[in-house]
């Protein structure tokens, strides 16, 4: 049996759907990446799923039992982490775990026992006394993520948990989720493929309220392949090269490539063929037949990125939904659930 399992969840804001018939599960131990565009629906589901949000139809189970019915205990068993980091930036980092921890039910004695383990195992040791106004982004989204395992949680949901941080605080953050993974049923949103594909087991793709993809990273990229993909430069005149290209037997068309620093005399070119067909044995020979230096001939390989896109571009002429909280705005757009609104200190820099 599943751990989590929604049902043709609907939830509607002034008559918009932002979740439309949402079904799928998540077993234990799983580390599942949740994809979809900017008012997709992400932000929505996660908010249904820690029940800040209510379903207008459909159901939602933890352990095959109705969310709905047993709302204080299932609530202890997920821990949250909003896109917007919810901190009350006047406390010590300290100060909001033990906070939060009271909040969440937990007696003095559990968070005191629980507290050590938390604080070593996001790393925020060396800030543990300072005010969180004084912490980098960094920092700040390590103790998000402490008071969201302070209790334990089978069930983790991380909404966008490296939005705005540098390259080296996004390593961090992903290592300490991959760690986190590790005995915890993890649900991960975020825009950025990489994190996915090097820490999540499984991929569910969400756009205009509605799931259009769920499976491994592999078997996804796999099955959205539209046959082969060649990129060839080549020393040749441009439209001849193009033409005797598209006349190769498999081949279904011949594209400019890739952009870059133009190089005189060469010719860039995406050759794609059809099914599993692989002509750069042709187009190595009508080079040489020809006698035009080829200075590059491989094979590109489907990304997760280009599956996203795929499935995920909005028809010409619109734009992205907005029926999501995720930049929303009127009807649609949810409170962000943030604490302190008041204006910030300048953050002080502190290597993170």
């Amino acid at each position: 049996m599943s751990l989590v399992t929604l049902t043709d969840v609907v939830k509607t804001f002034d008559g918009v759907r932002a979740v439309d018939g949402v079904s799928f599960s998540i077993d234990r131990g799983e580390v599942v990446g949740f994809l979809g565009p900017n008012g997709a629906g992400k932000t929505t589901t996660m908010r249904l799923l820690t029940q800040y949000l209510e379903p207008d139809s459909g159901t939602i189970h933890i352990d095959g039992r109705p969310l709905d019915e047993h709302p204080p205990e299932f609530r202890r068993r997920i821990g949250y982490l909003p896109e917007t980091n919810p901190l009350y930036t006047d406390m010590l980092a300290g100060e909001y775990i033990t906070y939060m921890g009271r909040i969440r039910g937990m007696t003095d004695q559990e968070i005191s026992s629980r507290t050590d383990d938390v604080v070593a195992q996001t790393g925020i040791e060396n800030v543990y006394y300072r005010p969180i106004h004084q912490l980098s982004k960094g920092y700040r989204q390590r103790v998000g993520l402490a008071q969201a395992i302070l209790s334990r949680p089978e069930i983790l949901i991380l909404d966008e948990p490296t939005e705005g941080l540098d390259p080296n605080q996004r390593v961090e953050i992903r290592s300490l989720i991959t760690q986190l993974g590790a005995d915890r049923t993890v649900l991960l949103s975020t825009h950025v493929m990489g994190e996915v594909q090097r820490t999540c087991s499984r991929v569910v793709i969400i756009n205009r309220g509605s799931i259009v993809a769920d499976g491994s990273v592999e078997t996804l990229v796999h099955s959205g392949r539209r046959g082969t993909r060649i990129s060839v430069e080549i020393e040749a005149p441009e439209s001849e090269a193009g033409e005797a290209l598209a006349r190769l037997e498999g081949v279904l068309g011949v594209e400019p490539g890739e952009t870059g620093e133009p190089v005189a005399g060469r010719a860039r070119f995406a050759v794609q063929a059809s099914g599993a067909a692989d002509p750069r044995p042709q187009i190595f020979r009508l080079a040489a037949a020809r006698g035009w230096p080829l200075w590059e001939l491989h094979l590109e390989h489907e990304s997760l990125e280009d599956l996203f896109r795929d499935l995920t571009r909005a028809p010409a002429g619109e734009g992205a939904g907005a029926a999501d909280g995720e930049g929303a705005t009127g009807a649609g757009s949810e409170p962000s659930g943030e604490p302190g609104d008041a204006a910030e200190p300048p953050e002080e820099e502190d290597g993170r």
